[in-house]
């Protein structure tokens, strides 16, 4: 590939549609075998991004490769490499669990006897060996969209994208495409996946990229978005309000950061440089001051507080958009 390591590069990317530019410099690398996580803002080009990296939509400006190919000059070859998920299902409810895998290696021109053994593979990494021969309609949840993403890798893709993993999926239901998407990437699968459920970006994603109106804003690790709006805080609620101002000047001085007072929830938080010396100090200095506390921590700062620095409004639930198919 051009870069070594890099599964997708992308190089001041812009994609216009009439006057108006949905993506203008965009910029992205994603390191094979890793999870990039692609965060935005609803209207922040993420979709458009992730069309013009399938093929769907050639660029207007910059270049990008996915898989050591030029998405613009060599698509055919791009496509061989990649698998695509949309947020919509493709299941053929109908069919059973193995019939919907082995129909989609023979759409993909798999022999029979390839495409039954390919269907075989992809049950037991994703966990649907045991319902293998059950139709579809009485799967849950978090099966069905295993099973949807079993169906993009029918031809093992060296990078895969996926759009909104788990959208109206229960807590249970997403720690098994989680799972999953664990077990892929430690196969050595590249994963580009856009989503807006922060806490999914915190679990599986190596990166994180921020794109607002088209552009990238941050990129790195996300303890690396966190440390770079400020690090460790530590909060202290206590018992009672009238307690608040003689704690908050013993918070002073033991995290050594001006405390910010949120009277309504008693609570009082600073930030710190040395978490464990700091916390030590100031419970310390509570219960010689004889001051009641209610809960005491140390945190470090979420990515929603991430999302809301760099893009001045907190993440949006993610709505529905219609799943976009990759030609094989």
């Amino acid at each position: 590939m051009a870069r070594g390591s890099d599964a997708v590069i992308v190089d001041g990317l812009g994609k216009r549609f009439g006057d108006r530019w949905v993506l203008e410099g965009f910029d992205l690398t994603v390191p094979q075998g890793t999870v990039c996580g692609l965060l935005g803002p609803n209207g922040a080009g993420k979709t458009t991004a992730v069309r013009v990296l399938t093929t769907l939509l050639r660029p207007d400006a910059g270049r990008a490769e996915v898989a050591g190919f030029d998405v613009a000059r060599r698509p055919a070859q791009v496509r061989r490499a990649i698998g695509f998920t949309g947020q919509q299902p493709m299941v053929d409810e109908i069919l059973t669990g193995r019939e919907n895998l082995v129909h989609w290696g023979r759409l993909f021109h798999l022999p029979a006897r390839e495409a039954a053994r390919r269907a075989d593979e992809l049950l037991e990494q994703f966990g649907l060996t045991e319902a293998a021969h059950r139709r579809a309609k009485h799967y849950s949840g978090g099966m069905r969209r295993r099973l949807d993403i079993a169906s993009s890798l029918v031809l093992a893709p060296r990078v895969y994208f996926l759009d909104e993993p788990t959208t109206g999926l229960d807590p249970r239901n997403r720690g098994e495409v989680w799972n999953a998407l664990r077990g892929l990437v430690a196969g050595g699968t590249t994963v580009l996946m856009t989503t807006q459920y922060l806490d999914e970006a915190d679990q599986l994603a190596d990166r994180i990229v921020v794109i607002v109106s088209g552009r990238t804003v941050a990129a790195g690790t996300p303890t690396q978005l966190k440390n770079a709006i400020g690090g460790d805080r530590i909060d202290v609620t206590m018992r009672s309000e009238a307690d608040l101002p003689a704690a908050a000047a013993l918070l002073a001085r033991g995290a050594g950061g001006e405390p910010e007072i949120d009277a309504p929830v008693r609570r009082i938080s600073a930030a710190v440089h040395d978490r464990v010396a700091a916390l030590t100090a100031v419970v310390r200095a509570l219960a010689d001051a004889g001051l009641e506390v209610e809960d005491i921590g140390v945190r470090r700062p979420t990515l929603d507080e991430v999302f809301l620095h760099l893009t001045g409004h907190p993440a949006e639930e993610p709505a529905p958009t219609p799943r976009i198919g990759v030609p094989a």
